[in-house]
Order: structure tokens, then sequence, then C-alpha cells
């Protein structure tokens, strides 16, 4: 809420200095969000007279007006529709500074000399949504008896300070000045005069004679209440009013709708102000919307209501989507002359999923969702309606028409001094801490070292012991609470296993050459869907999601890998290597409790090697990310047989370049390229992709030594090529060769694939590498030559291999 200084300065006896005032609200009350004078980065705007007006004489759409700025009449050149003589204006003067920093100078406009400048609200700093639409087009029309040549700024009031606070959800008490002017007091321990204004019924006629309520559930409206206000003269309101709301963020309408957003600002009680003439039925009730019901609101948008909805109806028909905006069709205009003014308390939690169902956050839902104060309804209600009538010069129905009214509860709580002393650490006697709740205007009984407190209703985030030993905390001064360092053991921090695993899984990759991104966990339907490891069904969705591109939770990592990859493609970024570790969600048995795993998964594009004198270019293809990936399960020290296994049931994966990961018999991921049709649907060129259950890498059984020393000893190696079936994989021939290759073998390598001429069909060349060393000793020859002699046979018959 934007706090007006000034404002605050009506009702409490202050002289702090705003900044200082603003780091004592946040040190003891709500956040901060800014401090600032509408003023700021502003000078040299003036008061001026508008003396006369000609037309330009190369223009048919500017004007030279002679302007007396306070020490002189000057010619100013200004192009707004509405310039009209005899009308005091803001002159921002030769060297002044307006809005955006913009500097203004003496200039010629088609020849003709200009002295400054006329402005318009919007030139000068205010928001568009906060101008006054009447001014839209043209410029400012200052008061009749403001002086020209002195500042403009107290007549706009921006000569004031806001304090711009961030209320959180237990406090909605401060968002009204009451609130406000209530809480400084406390903790200044000032008097405060906060001023009500007392309705005068000066009509005959009776409020039950014109409008009836009808409330069935109570539950949707605990408190409504109505009154009438008759005859008025929709016009302006007074220039006090709209400062109080523009330095609010509130854009000035007319005196019927100021009325009610200033009641809004003072009390913290959203008013509705309908049409008296235009309601349908004179008998107004509140009830849940029917499915699909249509219903435009104030913003001229039409709506399709659901069952959830709750709707303000005069008679059957719609007049006002409750505690939220109200109806086109009965709203305030130029032509009303009667006016039926509502405040109630709507149920806090309708309303605020009604707001975000339907992306319509007002002042109004922002302050049910929080909590309305009780014991100001009908206060807040009684003064707009004396407004109104003195502002629109009508008069005031006797009587208030209500149609619910909810208990005010006041709980009592009690304490006793030992417990708050203990709690907060102090030794306050109970002078101290009764005087703490007279400065919050809080009841209370003593009884010995026994207080019992009375909450009044306008603090409903206060109701039990914790609640009061915080607010004598906030009040005593957080501050002034002793320090103590908490009793503890001194123990030697360290990650888990499980840490320091997830730590490392990110440092390989890293080391690997892939940059680490993070996604949303958050995305669409249909991609959520997408890459799982295993078929988990369909995603958890959420009920007010933020936005359409994040209604669901993602059950792999790769969509938003490939997110990511577009983001960068999109901006000329074509050679990306990215990783990602970080949690999926997937559903237990029961279908509503969500499950979470820690998941790792990379995508690759572009060019791995760049062409340059001694090499051409490498595309990133699939054996790169396999060899990354095998790398990566090397560090992790797994001790079971881990293998790829080509498969083509990965409707998001090219079906020829695709591979299970299993870790012995257990699928802990797959790797492969990007379908081209999802890849088109990304917008991004060829990609490679894996994903790892990282859950079952952290649970399978390691190595228990994961380095073996180097040997000193030279190694022998052997060369041997196969001619095999096509179709014969190599990850087998390998597994074969280590199987049979004795306890010298260290390394095998394959150096060469041949198909083509000189070979039969069907077939195809393998040539290996092996290499044997012992740790311990030189090998001779003749032990090497029995090893080797041990695979070429076992290869001859369990592959029908010929050696070549």
């Amino acid at each position: 809420m934007k706090v007006s200084y000034k404002w605050l300065q009506e009702y409490l006896d202050i002289d702090i200095n705003p900044t200082d005032l603003a780091e004592k609200i946040a040190r003891t009350s709500v956040d901060i969000n800014d401090v600032y004078s509408p003023s700021d980065g502003l000078k040299k705007l003036v008061v001026g007279h508008i003396e006369s007006v000609e037309p330009h004489p190369d223009s048919d759409h500017l004007t030279l007006c002679q302007v007396d700025n306070g020490e002189e009449t000057v010619q100013i050149v200004c192009g707004a529709p509405n310039v009209v003589a005899g009308k005091n204006v803001i002159v921002a003067l030769p060297g002044a500074r307006i809005g955006n920093n913009i500097k203004i100078k003496r200039s010629k406009m088609r020849g003709e000399i200009s002295e400054g400048m006329l402005c318009a609200l919007q030139e000068i700093g205010f928001s568009e949504k906060i101008a006054p639409k009447a001014y839209d087009e043209g410029i400012w029309f200052l008061p009749d008896d403001a002086k020209p040549g002195e500042s403009v700024f107290p007549y706009l009031g921006m000569d004031d300070t806001i304090i711009d606070t961030d209320i959180t959800p237990n406090r909605g008490d401060m968002f009204s000045m009451l609130g406000n002017v209530n809480d400084i007091a406390a903790f200044y321990g000032l008097k405060s005069h906060f001023k009500t204004l007392n309705v005068k019924e000066n009509s005959t006629t009776s409020t039950a004679d014109l409008i009836k309520v009808q409330i069935d559930d109570t539950n949707l409206a605990p408190t409504y209440k109505l009154r009438v206000i008759n005859n008025i003269e929709i016009k302006d309101s007074p220039m006090w009013m709209q400062i109080r709301l523009w330095n609010a963020g509130i854009r000035p309408i007319n005196n019927v709708v100021d009325v009610t957003n200033y009641i809004l600002l003072k009390y913290g009680q959203p008013l509705h102000s309908f049409d008296y003439d235009k309601l349908p039925e004179k008998e107004i009730k509140v009830r849940f919307a029917k499915k699909d019901e249509a219903f435009t609101t104030l913003d001229e948008d039409e709506r399709k209501l659901n069952e959830q909805d709750v709707v303000v109806t005069a008679g059957d028909k719609p007049a006002a989507l409750a505690g939220t905006m109200g109806g086109l069709d009965t709203a305030i205009s130029n032509e009303t002359k009667n006016v039926a003014l509502e405040a109630a308390i709507f149920n806090p939690t309708l309303i605020r999923k009604q707001a975000r169902r339907h992306d319509l956050h007002s002042e109004s839902s922002t302050r049910f969702e929080r909590g309305i104060n009780p014991e100001t309804v009908e206060t807040a209600l009684n003064e707009a309606a004396e407004l109104i009538a003195e502002l629109g010069n009508g008069t005031v129905a006797t009587g208030i028409v209500t149609g619910s009214e909810a208990a005010i509860n006041e709980p009592k709580v009690e304490m006793k001094l030992a417990r708050i002393n203990h709690v907060l650490g102090t030794q306050m006697k109970m002078e101290d801490v009764t005087n703490i709740f007279d400065r919050l205007a809080f009841d209370y009984n003593v009884d010995g070292d026994t207080i019992t407190v009375t909450v009044p209703a306008r603090r409903w985030d206060v109701s039990i012991e914790a609640d009061l030993l915080e607010e004598i905390a906030r009040i005593y001064g957080y501050d002034n609470l002793p320090s103590t360092l908490p009793e503890q053991t001194s123990n030697i921090g360290a990650l888990s296993l499980r840490q320091n695993l997830i730590r490392s899984s990110r440092h390989v990759l890293e080391g690997e050459g892939l940059n680490q991104a993070i996604s949303y966990s958050l995305t669409t339907n249909d991609k959520a869907e997408q890459f799982q490891i295993e078929n988990h069904g369909t995603p958890m969705l959420l009920d007010y999601p933020m936005s359409q591109d994040h209604i669901a939770t993602r059950m792999s990592l790769i969509s938003g890998l490939l997110n990511d990859i577009a983001y960068n493609i999109a901006r000329k970024q074509k050679d990306v290597r990215l990783y990602e570790q970080g949690r999926i969600f997937t559903t237990d048995n029961d279908g509503i409790r969500p499950l979470e795993q820690e998941h790792i998964a990379g995508a690759m594009t572009g060019q791995l090697l760049n062409n340059n004198w001694h090499q051409e270019n490498h595309s990133v293809d699939f054996y790169d990310l396999k060899g990354i990936v095998e790398r990566y399960l090397e560090n992790m020290s797994l001790s079971g047989t881990v293998t790829f296994v080509p498969s083509n049931e990965r409707a998001e994966l090219h079906p020829g370049r695709t591979a299970n990961i299993k870790l012995d018999d257990q699928l802990i991921g797959f790797i492969g390229q990007v379908h081209p049709q999802i890849a088109k649907e990304y917008k991004i060129p060829e990609t490679y992709v894996f994903e790892l259950n990282l859950e079952a890498i952290i649970e399978a059984p390691k190595q228990g030594r994961h380095y073996d020393e180097i040997s000193k000893y030279p190694s022998i190696k052997r060369d041997i090529a196969l001619l095999l079936d096509d179709n014969t994989l190599n990850s087998d021939i390998t597994a074969a060769i280590n199987k049979k290759g004795g306890s010298y073998l260290v390394d095998v390598h394959l150096f060469d694939v041949y198909q083509g001429a000189h070979l039969p069909a069907h077939k195809k060349s393998l040539a290996y590498t092996l290499t044997y060393q012992d740790k311990n000793g030189t090998l001779t020859e003749d032990q090497v030559n029995e090893s080797f002699d041990k695979v070429v046979s076992y290869l001859t018959a369990e592959f029908d291999t010929e050696i070549r």
C-alpha cells in the first residue's frame, strides 16, 4: 500500500524523517518496497497563467500562448487541443527537468520562439493508469487560485512522500490508513487523532422502502449492508481527494467512485456503488454463479462464470462479481442520479480463488482476501454516504438495510509474566507489559502476575498466546531483546554421501564441457509427458496456474533443456551444450501426492569442434554424447555392468539413434537424437539428449576402490580384425574379449570399422587393439600369446567369425 506521509500527519503528531519512519515500519510491522516523493527528479516546474491564445501562423494544430510565469509574460508554443486563455497551467521553464529526465530548452517551433512547455500530468511523471481520463489528450489545469510563479508540486500533492509498504497476508489491517495510524502510534507511543465523518440522513424516505437485501447463505457474505443516496450530481471530486487517490496509485473518476476508493484507502473497507435506477430489480442477493453464466465487468470484458464464482444479483441478474469488480450494466455514469451503496464482508477464500481464476486482482479483492475489520463496515458505509451526498448535493435515505451481520469476535488470551520473560529473554515488569498493550489499544485485565488480553476485532491476525508474544516483542523493540548464542555441541559439518554424489555429478559433466542450466519445474501438459524414462502416466496439474505455460509438473528434465536450447538458438548461439540436475515429479499410487525423483540430463547441438588448419568441422553426434555418459557413469564407480540397448519405442526420439541405458538389468535412463518432428516443434536443429535416474545411481552398489595405481612396467599390444555379421554389436565383442582376456588385459580399443568392397554381403570388419600389462612385473611374449589365443578361440567359436 502506498502510504501518504502528509495524510499520516493529519492523524498523528509525527515529525520524523519519512525514510527513518519507513525503516522503523520495516523493522516492526511490514516490509517496505520503496520510499519516494512524486517530485523526485523534477525541477523548475511552476504555475503559469495563460493570458492569450492565438493560432500558429505555420501550423493548423499548434497555438501561440502568452503565459505569465510569475516573473514575466513569455510565449510558449503548445499543441494541446484543450489549451484556452484564462487558465492556470503547469509550465516547464527553460532548463526544467520533466518526466523520464527530459530537459526543456528554449527553442523555435516552425519559426516561433517557445520559452518552455505547457505540461500534461503524464509529462511530469504521472502514470497513464492514474492520470484522469478527461485530460488524456491535453494539458492539466491548475486551480484558479494558484499563483503564477509558485511551484506546482503543492497543488498536485507532489511535495508529499510516499511510503510503499509490502503487505503480508497476515497483516491485512495495514492495508488502510487506519491500520497504519494504529500501528505507528503504538510503536512511537503517539496519540491517534483519527477522524470519522458522521452521516446526516436528510431524507424522509426510508432505505428499506427503496431496496431490499436477502442473504440466504451467510458463508458467502457474512456481513452485507446497503444505503441509498438520492438526487446526486455527478462531477469531478475535489482536488484534495484526487491527490489522495493518485498518490495511492488510483485514477480519479468522479465524485461517487472516488469516494468509495477514498474510503477503501482510509478504512480498508471496499465499497461498491450501483446506479440505483439501472438495477433490474430492487432486491439484492448474493449467490454462487451458474455454470457458463455470462457477465460483463466494468473493464468491458464478458466473462464466463462457473459454480465457484460469487455474484451479487439484482433479482436474479448478476450486478457485480462479489468483492472483485462491478458490472458494466449498473455502473455509475454521468447520468446517474441515485446510488445504492454496498459495504460487505465476503468469504476471503472464495474471493481469492475467484480473482486468480479470472486474473482479476483489484484493490477490493486484495483486501477481501486478507480480511476486513468488522468494526468499521458500518462506519465506512456511513462516511461514504455522507461524502457522496456532500460532494454531489444529494440526500441520504434514512436507515441501513442489513442482509447479514457477523458477530464481532474479540478473543481473550491469558498470559503469565514469567512466561513472557522466559520466551523473550527479558526482565520486564507487569507495568512494562501493560504499557505496551495501552499503546496497542488492547483491553486487558491484570490479576497478580497474570494478564488477560482482549484482542480487538481490527487485529484478526492475533488470537493465541504466540501472537501476543510477538506483539510485545515488536513494540518493545526487537533491537532491545537480549542476544544469546544457542546452546549446541560442536559438530564438524560435512556433506552426506547423497549430497556428495549429486555434487560430483555436476562436476563431472562440467568437466566434460557441459554448462549447467536450471529450468522451470512447471510446463505445459504436453511437454510434461514427453521424454519419460519410464511411463508414469499423466502429470499433476495445478488448480491455479500462473500461466498456461506452467500448468503441469515436469516428468522429465529434457523438455526444459530443449526450451533453453531454443532460447539460445533464437539468439544466434548455435553451439550449445547443457546439462541439468534436478527433480521430476510423479504421482504415487493414490494419484494425489507427488513423488520426487532426482534426475540428471543433458542436451547438445551444433559443432563439437570447429574447422581449423588441421581439422574439419565436427558436429555433435550420438557417439560424442554416449562417450560423455559413459565417462560420467564410470566416474560414479558403479559395481554393476552398464549396457546401451538399441530402442525404437520412444516416440520423442529418432528410432534408429536411440538406446536405453541399463545397469545390469535395471533401466536407469536413455540416450538418443531428438526426433526431427519434435525438434521442429521446439524450433531447434539436430539435437542429442540423455537422461538418467539419479536416484537409481545413488542407490546402486559402488566399487570399493575407484582407482588403480599406474603400472611402471611396459605394456604389450595385439591387434585383431574380425569378419562378422553386420548385426553384431561392438558391445558384445568387447564383453567377450574382456571375459576371456585374462588378468593382464587392461584395455580393448576399437580402431577400425569397415563395410563395402572386398567383403561378403551383410558382413563387416571390426579391428581391435588389445593392451596387456602386469602391475607387478614385465610380461613375456608367451604370457601374452597364451591370453591372446584364448580370446581368438572364444571369438571364433562364439560368433562364427573369421580372423582377417
